[in-house]
């Protein structure tokens, strides 16, 4: 007898003072995380600072839209009353760490719970609240028919990018009436319910938008909502996003520090609580990095290079300055037609400074084997042969290669060798001074973590023969400019909550990987122009008058890619230059495609 009455007074205690169900046609704004600039003025961009809205009657919502929703948040929506004992329990192991909250399950909470939590709820994490939410949805449940509750959600759910409700959701991303879409758009709307930043078309994990796309679908079918040919069929489908019509600077960097945010603290924290985030971003100079990009790329037509990328940092703290993905985040893709993401020459969603599958960087890898030869003994006056050589059978075939111009130069010294980036003689520094498996692990110390399993490469590593990133380089470069001491990419500088409250602040500390006698000698040789001049030429884009300059180019096989990454003690600047797809430039080298945009943005940075 005691049990009941206790829970009978529980519920009347949370239950007087409710917000009314009625309210759920009003509207609640959400406080908006901002991200700005490292001065802490300049707004990059502005999460869910305006709320996308347009309710649409449930009748216009496809019968696929509402099945994709139910089959992915609340299978059991027309049989629970509100309460799902397998939801909860689900839910319970999420908060007990005995499961991954981002698991491809159905949501813990039913459509119900959500709505009353969104709606007419804080998002505080108290026991009191789930009580208030439980109570709430009862009387929802009670109050209103399963087809409003569901009307109700579909219009007031977040789907990313500010859009609220299936309205606002389907105009932002295909540009059409809810009734308009697709198998396959439905599913898509319905993936992004579960996180509507992680899963962002506009983000860089478009990939998992996808593969949860299938999914969907899958669940779908196994609830048979629909048949099995028909989510195949719509697995076909290729999908196209819309461009955002959000306002948003510095678009690729915004993005990779949301990508963070939500790692960090999770898409409902980072999305409802106001957070002020300052980053490590140089506003004026990712300006001017952005016309360098745009004029180089344009220049880099006639080559049929179609794109580019710059990345710079501070090397002595790692703080990420510039971030410019590709040459025109609003463009188009090109060729017209071709599918954003593949088969691309250009894509401007792809940001190619982070690109999980690399690319590779030529013999801007050089510079890594040489001074893991100066640790090992070595000198830049040690000299080496510059002359045909059969290097034995690597790839199942003899590998004989050739310098850039092929020509032999005779007996050459290290700091001519790096220099003048002479093949030759660079694989004879790896296979006799350096090592392959020593060398690898070099890189991996200076941050290059793409590199894996040393039996997978062959002399050719010293040439650039495995994949990268640009930001990776980048860093990796900048333990040379900090005379040895490494400081991981830092693209955040401070966290505040709505009432001040620092979450987070910057602490990183250098640690040393490198002695300053090693470096200090690749960097002499990097910004030796006159040792380059032989093959460079003395007024080449490498060459900056009246400034010591350390720079490495990187062109490689076939031209598919083009690299210039240089220095100085307070700045690393990389760039890159090709095609997204890999296709092959006309033949013309980093020297020519990479180096000017290098140059241009490196002149201004240095020009008081």
């Amino acid at each position: 007898l005691l049990l009941p009455v206790l829970a009978f007074a529980v519920f009347v205690y949370y239950a007087k003072d409710l917000p009314r169900p009625e309210k759920l046609t009003e509207v609640t704004l959400a406080q908006p995380t901002k991200i700005y600039d490292r001065t802490g003025n300049v707004l990059l961009y502005e999460v869910y600072g305006e709320e996308r809205r347009r309710v649409v009657s449930l009748k216009d919502i496809p019968v696929s839209l509402q099945q994709a929703v139910i089959a992915t948040e609340d299978a059991e929506f027309y049989e629970h009353a509100g309460i799902s004992p397998k939801g909860t329990t689900r839910a319970l192991l999420i908060n007990l760490g005995l499961r991954s909250s981002y698991v491809q399950k159905p949501g813990g909470s039913t459509i119900t719970q959500q709505l009353a939590r969104n709606s007419l709820l804080t998002r505080e994490k108290t026991i009191s609240r789930k009580i208030r939410e439980f109570i709430l949805t009862l009387e929802l449940e009670r109050r209103y028919s399963k087809n409003e509750i569901l009307g109700f959600y579909l219009n007031q759910i977040p789907f990313g990018s500010n859009a609220y409700g299936v309205g606002a959701a389907s105009d932002l991303y295909f540009q059409k009436q809810p009734r308009e879409l697709s198998l396959a758009q439905s599913a898509a709307l319905a993936s992004l319910i579960q996180a509507p930043t992680y899963y962002s078309p506009y983000g860089p994990n478009k990939d998992a938008l996808l593969e949860r796309k299938n999914y969907v679908l899958n669940r779908m079918a196994q609830e048979e909502l629909i048949t099995h040919e028909e989510a195949e069929q719509a697995k076909k489908e290729q999908l196209v996003f819309q461009d955002a019509a959000t306002t948003i600077r510095a678009p690729h960097f915004v993005l990779y520090v949301l990508d963070g945010l939500v790692k960090k603290y999770g898409e409902e924290f980072m999305r409802e609580q106001g957070l002020r985030v300052v980053t490590s971003l140089d506003w004026k100079l990712q300006q001017s990095a952005e016309q360098a990009i745009r004029e180089g790329a344009q220049r880099n037509q006639s080559a049929r290079a179609h794109n580019a990328s710059l990345v710079a940092l501070n090397p002595q703290t790692g703080e990420i300055l510039v971030m410019v993905g590709s040459k025109d985040w609003s463009a188009d893709p090109y060729p017209e037609g071709c599918a954003p993401g593949k088969n691309c020459l250009f894509d401007p969603k792809v940001n190619v400074a982070t690109y999980s599958q690399g690319r590779q960087p030529g013999s801007a890898f050089k510079p890594f084997v040489y001074a893991v030869a100066f640790q090992k003994g070595a000198t830049s006056e040690t000299t080496v042969v510059d002359e045909e050589t059969n290097f034995g059978v690597w790839g199942g075939k003899e590998y004989i290669p050739k310098n850039y111009d092929g020509k032999f130069r005779g007996e050459v010294t290290l700091r001519e060798a790096l220099a003048q980036s002479l093949n030759i003689p660079s694989i004879k520094v790896l296979l006799q001074f350096a090592g392959i498996s020593d060398s690898l692990a070099f890189a991996k110390e200076l941050g290059i973590g793409t590199l894996k399993d040393p039996s997978s490469y062959g002399p050719a590593l010293v040439l650039g023969g495995g994949e990268v990133r640009l930001l990776d380089m980048a860093s990796a470069y900048g333990v040379f400019a900090a005379e040895g001491k490494k400081s991981p990419p830092v693209s955040i500088l401070k966290v505040a909550d709505a009432k001040g409250k620092v979450l987070y602040e910057n602490q990183n500390t250098p640690i040393r990987v490198v002695s300053p006698e090693i470096t200090k000698e690749i960097t002499s040789i990097l910004s030796d122009n006159q040792a380059r001049t032989p093959v460079f030429g003395a007024n080449s884009p490498l060459f900056i008058p009246g400034y010591q300059v350390a720079v490495k180019t990187g062109t490689t096989q076939e031209y598919k890619d083009a690299w210039a990454i240089g220095y100085t003690e307070k700045i690393v600047v990389g760039v890159w230059a090709g095609n997204n797809d890999g296709t092959p430039s006309v033949r013309d080298p980093a020297v020519t495609l990479a180096a000017p945009i290098w140059h241009q943005f490196m002149r201004q940075v240095l020009t008081p």
